[in-house]
This record gives structure tokens, sequence and C-alpha cells, in this order.
């Protein structure tokens, strides 16, 4: 019961759709990642401008262009959306997302993003996490 409340709570209690925007390195890594799973998320599709990578499959989630994004975001209802791309393509991206109807925007692009306030959008650096890593270590 507990974890049906706490699910509800999370928002995890109901399946969810989610898309990633790019397929390299980091985008194929988190397209593989197991743990979306485990909390009721899935990818139904992922978005990249590379054709030689338009038309597979990684992780088992087909590869579409981005001028698909806004059918199959609406096909698929998705409302999450994790963005890998270069940090230069990274805003249109990120307004290419909200005018397919996207709420929810996490950005591992290596750039601060904006989004309209209704839009939700955390921005994750990671060499700033490891900066901060590598600060605790040396002040602990």
């Amino acid at each position: 019961r507990l974890r049906e409340e706490v699910g509800s709570i999370l928002g995890t209690d109901q399946p969810r759709n989610i898309t990633m925007v790019g397929v390299g390195n980091l985008g194929r890594a988190l397209l593989a990642y197991k743990g979306f799973d485990r909390h009721g998320t899935r990818f139904a599709v992922a978005f990249d401008a590379d054709a030689r990578k338009i038309g597979s499959t990684v992780a088992g989630v087909p590869v579409e262009p981005l001028s698909d994004m806004e059918r199959l975001v609406q096909e698929h209802a998705i409302e999450l959306a994790l963005i890998a791309v270069p940090a230069a393509a990274a805003q249109d991206v990120v307004d290419s997302l909200v005018a397919a109807g996207i709420k929810a925007i996490l950005n591992f692009a290596p750039r601060a993003l904006t989004a309209p306030e209704d839009v939700k959008l955390t921005n994750v650096d990671l060499a700033v996490e490891v900066e901060y890593l590598s600060y605790s270590l040396a002040n602990g």
C-alpha cells in the first residue's frame, strides 16, 4: 500500500512514454539504462539528426528523424524528453520539443537552456557535477 501511495505522489503509478533526442554515446547509454523501466517510464521513440542513425534501433527503441518529432510525440502521448545533443543544437531541440507538446525536459547537453514557464526543464551538466565531487573531496 505504501509503495502505491508513494508511486501516486511521485507520478510513477501510471506508465509514461518518454523520448530521447540524440543517440550518440550518452544517448545510447541512457536508452539502454534499465532503471527507467523500474520507475514506470519507457522510451517509445528516439530522435536524431544523423541520417546514418535514422531507421536504426538502439536498445529496442526506434530512431526517427527530428522532422517527425511533432507527429510521433502526439502518437505516443509523450510528455517527457531527455536530450543529449551538442550544445549548439540544444536550444533548437528544446524549442522543437515544446512545440511538439513536451511538458518536461531533462537536458544533458553541456549548456543551460530555457523553456516556457509551463515546461519543467532540468539542466544536468556532468562536468559541473564532477567538479562538485572534486571540491567535496578536496574540502572534506
